[in-house]
């Protein structure tokens, strides 16, 4: 199976964490590196609808993130990041720390929130690239 990926808050470290095992080139066909709305709207397909009445942050455009660069990519599996990875940016109803992941395995797309300690933007993002590696993990398992 093929995999790409789509990301806003990790700016490309899922793609870096993939690319640097041995023999991804297999497999990793590219990634998006969507920090703009305009990115996400153009190149991933995501409706300025969903971005409008949810914002960036949000289930919805994660897995829009996540259906757009597998479409654009033509890959079996994608995952998509987008999130408040601090330190500013943050607001009382999605703090810092708050991350969406999404993930399309053979046709099912599927996505969770992360509510992630702050631990500083770094530590932050670090986090995240572990748990939609691990996300998508679960979601190949369950094949």
């Amino acid at each position: 199976m093929t995999l790409s990926t789509a990301e806003s808050c990790t700016g490309g470290g899922v793609a870096a964490a993939i690319t640097s095992c041995p023999g991804s080139s297999d497999v990793f066909k590219g990634s998006v590196v969507a920090y703009a709305n305009e990115i996400k709207s153009s190149v991933l397909a995501v409706p300025e609808s969903i971005l409008t009445e949810y914002g960036a942050v949000s289930e919805a455009t994660v897995r829009a993130m996540a259906a757009g660069v597998s479409s654009l990519m033509k890959t079996d599996c994608a995952v998509a990041t987008s999130g408040v990875a601090g330190p500013g940016g943050g607001t009382d109803e999605k703090p810092v720390g708050t991350v969406w992941v999404a993930a399309v395995v053979a046709g099912t797309l599927s996505a969770t929130l992360l509510q992630l300690p702050d631990r500083g933007r770094d530590e932050n993002i670090k986090a995240t690239i572990i748990n939609v590696l691990e996300f998508l993990k679960r979601k190949l398992l369950e094949l």
